[in-house]
């Protein structure tokens, strides 16, 4: 095995028992991501140079006996959306093509201090306005798109070009390229992690967090990047917990619900067999599974779109006036749109948002977590526009793309996607499970447990 298929825990182990230096694991990420990315595309920009002294420095300090932890000496990519001081953060934009932030963003900081050495930034659908990232491919067959908008540091890690990838998620935008690349991906609770340094798409809907290769790794990263910051208002001041701490304590007894709505309509026969047969697995291990219905189901979307499209366009309104023609045509359309939606209707969505988070709280009082697909089929070929259902249904990529996982960021519930198999292609399939807030605990000991009773987690794409 090359240093490079590593996961984040395997990798730390070995470099904490001196077995492997983060030189040499670093020069296996670099020659990797020089071997796949023409095919791939999932950096906006190589750090190598940086990331080659970051290691040699990492390797001095542990061997001086100052090991900083699981992290230390780890390769990280970066979204390109959050600051990274000295290197361009474009967020994929020509809008931003020139854009050389002083500092970094919070969660970066934090990496950094902890030790990670960051081998680049991953592309994004430009502005994170997008949930399929054209620059990038899927590492499992590269005629497919990765998912998005964190569609880089899904490709990237799911290929071994980094063993961390951080992410944003403001309707999925972590969780879907998680499902078609088949990595694990966490979306916090709203408010857990500092979006500090981070550009904005809808400040009320977005979300931090990780892209790992298994629930272990998502644990460590969250144990770095959580917690309040006092000049990040949606910021929570709750107690962070070690959250490797409960990983191994099993989930007999515990409450999941399975959803007899929204979540398995329209979705392929491949992923709803894959996601029975997990649940099967988690009943299994000792859970109970209950049957609950989705309360305002037929709402999610149009709050989904009622509160982004307007919240994006009042953060670009000022480069849209300037610099319009350097956006992509999506997203320039995208932020037209906005700027269309009546005070009115943003404020009827807003009411909405709050009567389901309302609802979802009531839900979780008969169960633990809540189990569902993660997308409702596996990665689509570049350039599919438009997805037919056997009811005759026609839906676009997008929507379909954003669809099951946007009531998360309504609700603001932690959420974890992992891979529940792969369909007859080969192609990964996605699983979801949902907490109640500031719960990513629960979440992550159900996808450890169900992980650990599986063979699916953890694999390494071809890039074919």
């Amino acid at each position: 095995m090359e240093p490079y298929e590593l996961s984040l825990s395997a990798a730390a182990a070995e470099i904490a028992a001196r077995r492997l230096s983060p030189v040499e694991l670093t020069e296996s990420v670099l020659d990797r991501i020089a071997a796949t990315e023409p095919a791939l595309g999932a950096f906006a920009c190589v750090t190598a140079d940086q990331a080659r002294k970051a290691a040699a420095q990492a390797e001095q300090e542990i061997a001086a006996g100052r090991y900083l932890g699981p992290l230390h000496g780890i390769p990280l990519g970066v979204k390109d959306l959050y600051d990274t001081a000295g290197v361009p953060a474009t967020s994929s934009s020509k809008v931003r093509a020139d854009h050389v932030p002083g500092t970094d963003a919070v969660a970066v900081e934090r990496l950094l201090a902890a030790g990670m050495v960051m081998v680049g930034k991953t592309h994004t659908h430009e502005f994170a306005y997008g949930a399929i990232t054209p620059t990038t491919r899927n590492p499992w067959d590269t005629g497919r798109i990765p998912g998005g908008s964190s569609g880089g540091s899904g490709a990237a890690v799911a290929a071994g070009t980094c063993m961390v990838g951080l992410g944003s998620d403001t309707a999925g935008s972590i969780r879907i390229p998680s499902s078609l690349c088949g990595t694990v991906g966490l979306k916090p609770t709203y408010g857990r992690a500092s979006r500090r340094g981070v550009a904005s798409l809808s400040w009320s809907l977005d979300h931090v967090g990780p892209l790992t290769r298994n629930v272990r790794d998502c644990a460590l990263v969250l144990n770095a990047i959580a917690g309040f910051d006092r000049l990040d208002p949606a910021t929570v001041d709750v107690p962070v917990p070690d959250y490797t701490t409960a990983l191994g304590e099993g989930i007999a007894g515990l409450r999941v619900g399975v959803p007899t709505n929204y979540f398995f309509d329209h979705v392929h026969e491949d992923v709803a067999a894959a996601v029975r047969t997990a649940l099967g697995v988690l009943e299994g291990l000792g859970a109970e599974l209950r049957e609950v219905a989705i309360p305002y189901a037929d709402q999610i979307l149009a709050a989904e779109w009622g509160i982004l499209l307007p919240e994006a366009s009042a953060y670009h309104q000022e480069m849209l006036r300037s610099s319009g023609d350097l956006y992509t045509d999506d997203v320039r359309l995208f932020l037209e749109v906005g700027e269309l939606v009546l005070a009115t209707d943003y404020i009827k969505a807003l009411r909405v948002r709050t009567l389901m988070q309302q609802a979802w709280a009531a839900m979780f009082d008969e169960i633990d977590v809540l189990v569902t697909p993660g997308m409702p089929f596996a990665a689509p070929e570049v350039g599919t526009t438009e997805v037919s259902w056997p009811d005759g249904i026609t839906e676009d990529v997008t929507t379909a793309l954003v669809r099951l996982t946007s009531p998360a960021n309504l609700t603001g519930l932690p959420t974890l996607a992992l891979p529940a198999g792969f369909d007859a292609a080969g192609l990964p399939l996605g699983m979801q499970v949902t907490g109640r807030p500031f719960d990513e605990a629960t979440v992550l000991r159900v996808g450890t447990a169900y992980e650990g009773a599986v063979d699916t987690v953890g694999r390494i794409a071809p890039v074919v």
